[in-house]
């Protein structure tokens, strides 16, 4: 275990605030076991859970040989500039997250990447579901609520070995001034399932992030839900990618986009390579003041064995439902509020209930913005 409490006691009244809207509990209620990371410090590691490690990316390289084979496997270190940054860094911070054999947890493991001080916050995590395993891990994202400009990139390679399960929900916090690179991969192998989830509600200045999950196991699932609203000036491109590379696997996309005067491309691709592959795409966003919504979704199969589809749709709050709800007696506010709330009700089928809480929460705040 290590903690620095220093660090710990130097944050903020309102970066605490904000740290809590990204879903981190300092006091570990409803965490099995935590990591936290400011700028390139890191200030705590610690779990608690049986058969669960959380480790500092170094400290996990040095432990076990075999997590070499891990390493940079599932991203390539020259996919992009930002990959190439992150790899010849000489000093790599990150998490290691290890779910040995078996091991299964109710409550999530929480990990809290904190850009204060520096320009650029680089990280590289790796999170790894052994044979039969189940692990969920809530990540939070924020900057300083006094930081101005700056950048984080992020490398995540995630593994999900035979009959494992992993679930992942990220909650960004950041800044008008700050762009937000992560470049992450998932391998899903036989009977292996991971749900992927992605909030940010908040203004940023860029996000820029396609995840990719390969599923190479027969009966492999994969599904990405992701909730944004983009503020003016913001530029979300973002978007996710299954390559169906196994019989029976499937995958759904799933995204809710809204803009307030920001940009939204929202990418899908799903690749069906095999027999009895199923896939499904769908993006719906709301414009509620003028903005763009640009939605890209793509199906491409390479055999008569696979089935995909997708559906897109952008437009506006549709008056009558606002007036329906209003003959109830909604005021106008309160009926455009409903209406939002509804829109961005995803429920996400196998999420524990405290994360789901923490989504719900997230889109409290926001809604209050709007």
């Amino acid at each position: 275990m290590q903690t620095d409490i220093t660090d710990m006691e130097r944050l903020s009244q309102e970066d605490r605030e904000r740290l809590a809207l990204t879903g981190l509990e300092v006091g570990m209620q409803n965490r099995c076991g935590s990591f936290f990371q400011i700028d390139q410090k890191v200030i705590q590691t610690t779990c608690g859970a049986e058969g669960i490690e959380m480790l500092p990316i170094r400290a996990a390289l040095e432990k076990y040989d075999w997590v070499k084979d891990y390493y940079w496997n599932a991203v390539s270190k020259d996919k992009d500039k930002y990959t190439q940054f992150v790899a010849k860094q000489e000093n790599p911070q990150g998490l290691v997250v290890i779910a040995h054999a078996g091991a299964k947890v109710a409550m999530p493991l929480q990990a809290c990447l904190f850009l204060r001080d520096e320009p650029v916050q680089h990280v590289h995590n790796i999170f790894i579901a052994r044979e039969g395993s189940e692990m969920h891990i809530i990540s939070g994202c924020a900057s300083s609520w006094q930081k101005e400009h700056g950048a984080h990139i992020g490398v995540t390679e995630i593994y999900v070995e035979k009959g494992a399960k992993v679930t992942s929900t990220m909650i960004h916090n950041w800044n008008p001034g700050i762009s937000v690179f992560p470049r992450s991969a998932t391998i899903i192998e036989e009977g292996g399932v991971f749900l992927s989830n992605y909030v940010c509600m908040q203004p940023v200045n860029r996000v820029d992030m396609y995840p990719t999950a390969r599923l190479v196991g027969k009966n492999a699932v994969a599904r990405f839900s992701s909730i944004v609203v983009a503020t003016p000036g913001s530029i979300l491109d973002l978007g996710s990618r299954a390559i169906l590379d196994a019989e029976q696997t499937s995958a759904e996309l799933v995204t809710r986009a809204i803009t307030t005067g920001g940009k939204v491309i929202s990418r899908g691709h799903i690749l069906g390579e095999k027999d009895g592959t199923r896939g499904h795409i769908e993006c719906k966003g709301l414009i509620l003041k003028d903005g763009i919504i640009h939605a890209i979704p793509e199906i491409e199969g390479t055999l008569t064995g696979t089935e995909l589809s997708h559906e897109a749709a952008v437009g506006k709050i549709a008056r009558h439902e606002i007036e329906y709800l209003m003959a109830r007696g909604l005021s106008e506010e309160e009926a455009t509020a409903t209406i939002i709330r509804g829109f961005l009700d995803v429920k996400i089928s196998g999420l524990p209930e405290v994360l789901q809480k923490q989504i719900d929460a997230a889109i409290d705040k926001a809604e209050s913005g709007f």
